[in-house]
């Protein structure tokens, strides 16, 4: 009788599954939903939530060694399971405002079935939530809960989603926002195919637009006013610093792969030998090797420091965070300067490895944000 497979090597083989399946969602922009019913069946969509929920409270460590391999094999998935993993585990916090019940009630639909939820919170006219303004969608009382109305982007996985954390505000006199909990398919809701970027083209970034959507009085999950959402949730930041940047490095290490093979097998014959025999390839893979190990020690910091319970501060979390995603887009570019013509063809998965890494830098926090709370955090400012 074989013995079970370990979690490393589940998540691997579906990688290789999910890398198979890349270039064809890749080119029509396709969501791969074959992908999460995979990722259902192995147990893989409760992973994040607490045990005490039902899930399999897998650790921030587990959660980034997972991340990381899917992102090798298809980036979008694996930007779909972050949005994931990063709600289950929200619920377990200790200042959650997720009802018990509730969360015990969306994590079993993961383990029965494939059901996922996201935040959406970025709208057409504000921006990134996270440099501030109030939200466009509005939550109206009525007589059995609320109405809402509403216009959000950028929304991943929205081909799959089964619940969505709806960022909005109330229209009290006094505004309150915070998150409203909405099932997919109510009517009032409408998913509006938007999503045709440059990269991650299969992770189902459309719009969803809410036109009077009925909600009961419990779909607020968390209303406060504006001032009170100032400040951070260290287990938040740290999530996002080793989430995101294991995914990046992922894609990472899969141009590193294919350009390590593509300088040992191509031998041209002016040369006698391969490709991997040249000093300057050499060099450039050394290069290579040292940005994915930075990323590596960084990620399993933040994640070791999560999991010891010290959490993670906003300042460093950020900087993880740019410094990690810079260090896999310029893997990429150094596999790219290594490959010539080879690494810009379509017939080869570089030139899509290349598209999907930049969008690490547009992730929340970007850039600017962090390098101004950095310089101010020294500064004393």
């Amino acid at each position: 009788m074989n013995a079970p497979l370990s979690l490393s090597q589940t998540v691997r083989a579906l990688s290789v599954e999910f890398a198979a399946r890349a270039k064809a969602h890749d080119l029509d922009a396709s969501f791969p939903t074959e992908n999460f019913r995979d990722l259902q069946a192995s147990g893989l969509l409760a992973l994040a939530a607490p045990r005490a929920l039902g899930g399999k409270g897998a650790t921030l460590t587990q959660l980034a060694e997972v991340i990381g391999i899917i992102g090798e094999g298809d980036p979008a998935t694996g930007l779909v399971l972050i949005m994931q993993y990063i709600q289950h585990r929200a619920m377990g916090w200790e200042a959650s405002s997720w009802p018990a019940p509730l969360a015990r009630k969306l994590v079993q639909e993961a383990v029965d079935g494939v059901s996922l939820i996201n935040a959406l919170r970025v709208e057409p006219d504000q921006g990134s939530p996270s440099r501030g303004g109030l939200p466009a969608t509005i939550a109206r009382r009525t007589t059995t809960g609320w109405s809402l109305s509403g216009h959000k982007v950028y929304c991943t996985g929205s081909p799959v989603l089964t619940w969505y954390s709806v960022w909005a505000r109330t229209d009290e006199d006094e505004p309150r926002v915070g998150n409203f909990l909405v099932a997919a398919g109510l009517p009032g809701i409408r998913i509006e195919e938007t999503w045709d970027h440059l990269g991650l083209r299969a992770s189902g970034s459309h719009d969803i637009l809410f036109e009077a959507v009925a909600l009961d009085a419990h779909a607020a999950l968390d209303l406060r006013t504006p001032k009170e959402w100032v400040g951070y949730d260290p287990g938040l930041f740290g999530d996002l610093a080793a989430l995101v940047g294991a995914l990046y490095t992922g894609v990472a290490r899969s141009a590193r792969n294919w350009v390590v093979d593509f300088l040992q097998q191509r031998k041209p014959s002016s040369l006698g030998a391969a490709l991997s025999t040249l000093p300057r390839a050499q060099e450039i893979i050394g290069k290579i090797e040292e940005l994915l190990l930075v990323n590596d020690r960084l990620i399993a910091g933040v994640a070791r420091d999560v999991d010891a319970g010290h959490g993670a501060s906003m300042v460093d979390s950020g900087l993880v965070k740019s410094v990690t995603t810079n260090n896999a887009v310029e893997v990429v570019q150094l596999a790219l300067s290594l490959s010539s013509n080879h690494g810009i063809s379509r017939r080869n998965p570089l030139e899509r490895h290349l598209r999907d890494v930049l969008c690490g830098r547009i992730h929340t926090p970007q850039d600017d944000a962090v390098h101004i709370a950095a310089g101010r955090r020294a500064l004393g400012v």
